[in-house]
């Protein structure tokens, strides 16, 4: 009689090897931007914006822990002068050098807004942005300093 374990074939495990930390930078970055192309779409359709994130609660009154949905504020990183729109990419609060000197790019109308924002989306699966990803570092909010006792 043969056992149910000796029909599986049985390994050591594989070792696997760590994924380099740009990919993980990528994806936030392509999140922020998918989010910015919400918000462009939003905009251009006339509808306002609203995003959420999913936080866990523990209930003062049973103590069971549950998934609330909260607002958060999220911040356009496009903005105009006299109708003629411009895009920084942001990480943190700092915008990102695309070239030296120069983190907006030129949009112009805003209905181009879309095509820019899922260009520059392509750009970053395709690793063109990489070096830049890796340089900037996100600026932390400064904390108000304590009074002293």
């Amino acid at each position: 009689m043969t056992s149910i374990l000796s029909s599986l074939k049985v390994i050591a495990r594989p070792k696997i090897e760590p994924k380099p930390p740009i990919i993980g930078k990528r994806l936030r970055l392509i999140e922020k931007l998918d989010e910015q192309l919400a918000i462009a779409q939003a905009m251009l359709d006339g509808q306002p914006f609203e995003a959420y994130r999913e936080k866990k609660v523990t209930d003062p009154e049973t103590g069971e822990k549950k998934v609330v949905r909260k607002r958060k504020a999220v911040r356009p990183w496009y903005f105009d002068d006299k109708e003629h729109y411009f895009f920084e990419i942001r990480v943190g609060f700092k915008a990102m050098e695309i070239d030296k000197g120069k983190t907006a790019i030129d949009v112009g109308d805003k209905t181009q807004l879309p095509v820019v924002i899922n260009a520059i989306i392509k750009a970053v699966e395709a690793g063109e942005l990489d070096q830049q990803i890796i340089q900037s570092k996100p600026e932390k909010p400064s904390k108000p300093k304590e009074p002293k006792k």
